[in-house]
C-alpha cells in the first residue's frame, strides 16, 4: 500500500515538472496589457481596491505605468503604504520615473484607507473622495474574502457576504455621482467561475442558519454578477458601463484562511506554480476592461482571459437580480 502510494505521489511530481517546464519554455498564450500605450490612461484616475497585494497590485502597476491616478483604497494603510513604495521603486528600477502628474511619465499613487468590513469606513471614504477628488474614470472592484471561517462584519454581516458583496454595493452606489459626473466612465467586478456553485437564498443571506464557507464564497461571487448586471440595466443612457470578470486561478495570498497539510504543502506549491496564474497574468482582464478602447460602450458582460463568456441562467436572472438590489440597499442603510 505505500509502495503505492509513493508511486502515485511520484508520478504527479514527475507529471507536474514536466508540465512547469513546458511552461517556461512555452510562448505564454497571455496577452498582456500592461506594457502598452504608456500614455494610455493619462488624465484618468483609477480607484482600486485591495490594491496592495495579488491581482490588486498587479493591476495597479499597469494602470500606473499607463500614466493613470491610481488610489489604492485598502484595510491596511501601513501594507498599503509599503506597497505602494515597492510599485515607486519598481518603476524607478525598469527606466521610469517617479510616479506623478507628469504626461510624459507615469501616474500618480495614493493611497487611502478603506475596510469594505465597515459601512462606517466606506461612508468615510467615499466622504473623503467627493471632497478630494473632482473625477474618477475606473473603478474597479477587487478586495475579496475567500472560505474564512463564520465570523461577521463591523454591522453584523457573514464576512464573505459583507465585504464581497454589501461593501462593493454600498462604495458604488456613494461613487455613482461622481462617476456619472466624469463620463465616460467604467466600473469592474472581478468575481469567480467558483459563482457556480452558489445560490441566492433570501431567507438566510447572513448564513445564520447553516454556514460553508465554499458555498458562502460562491453566493458571494454570484451576488457580484447580479449586482454587476442589475447595475447595467440601471446606467443605461448615462455613458458610465460596468462589466465583471473572473481572473482564473490565480496564486495570491486570497487563500490564507484554506488549511493545507504540512506534508502536501511541497507538493501543492510545486502544482500552483505550474498551474496557476501569476498576478499579472491573472490581472490582464481587468486591466484590459479598465483601459482598452475594444469594450468601449460595452456594459453588463462577463469577461473571462480579456474575452466575453456565457453565463449560467441562475446568474441571469433578472427578478433575483432585482431583489437582491432592493435587500441590499436596506442592508446598507441606502434605504431604510
Amino acid at each position: 500500500m505505500a509502495v503505492a502510494t509513493v508511486a502515485a505521489l511520484l508520478a504527479a511530481l514527475g507529471g507536474t515538472l514536466w508540465l512547469a517546464a513546458r511552461r517556461l519554455m512555452g510562448p505564454s498564450v497571455q496577452r498582456l496589457h500592461g506594457g502598452g500605450d504608456p500614455g494610455l490612461m493619462h488624465g484618468k484616475t483609477v480607484l482600486i481596491t485591495g490594491a496592495n497585494s495579488g491581482l490588486g497590485r498587479a493591476t495597479a502597476a499597469a494602470l500606473l505605468r499607463m500614466g493613470a491616478r491610481v488610489i489604492m483604497g485598502c484595510r491596511d494603510r501601513a501594507r498599503a503604504e509599503e506597497a505602494a513604495g515597492q510599485l515607486r521603486r519598481d518603476l524607478r528600477q525598469a527606466g521610469g520615473c517617479e510616479p506623478g502628474p507628469d504626461a510624459s511619465g507615469p501616474g500618480e499613487l495614493v493611497v487611502k484607507e478603506l475596510d469594505l468590513a465597515s459601512l462606517r469606513s466606506v461612508r468615510a471614504f467615499c466622504q473623503e473622495m467627493l471632497q478630494e477628488e473632482p473625477r474618477l474614470d475606473v473603478l474597479i472592484n477587487n478586495a475579496g474574502i475567500f472560505q474564512c471561517p463564520y465570523m461577521k462584519t463591523e454591522d453584523g454581516f457573514e464576512m464573505q457576504f459583507g465585504v464581497n458583496h454589501l461593501g462593493h454595493f454600498l462604495l458604488t452606489n456613494l461613487l455613482l455621482g461622481l462617476l456619472k459626473s466624469s463620463a465616460p466612465s467604467r466600473i469592474v467586478v472581478v468575481t469567480s467561475k467558483l459563482y457556480k456553485y452558489g445560490d441566492i437564498n433570501f431567507e438566510d443571506l447572513n448564513s445564520e442558519q447553516s454556514y460553508n464557507k465554499s458555498f458562502c464564497y460562491s453566493r458571494s461571487k454570484l451576488a457580484n454578477i447580479l449586482f454587476t448586471r442589475e447595475l447595467a440595466r440601471r446606467l443605461e443612457g448615462t455613458n458610465v458601463t460596468v462589466n465583471v470578470l473572473h481572473p482564473g486561478i490565480v496564486r495570491t495570498n486570497l487563500g490564507r484562511h484554506i488549511h493545507i497539510p504540512l506534508l502536501v504543502k511541497p507538493l501543492f506549491n510545486l502544482v500552483s506554480w505550474a498551474f496557476f496564474k501569476t498576478p499579472v497574468e491573472g490581472a490582464q482582464t481587468s486591466i484590459y476592461l479598465a483601459s482598452s478602447s475594444e469594450v468601449e460602450g460595452v456594459s453588463g458582460k462577463y469577461f473571462g482571459d480579456c474575452k466575453e463568456e456565457e453565463l449560467l441562467p441562475k446568474a441571469m436572472d433578472e427578478s433575483v437580480a432585482r431583489k437582491l438590489w432592493d435587500i441590499s440597499e436596506v442592508m446598507v442603510g441606502i434605504l431604510k
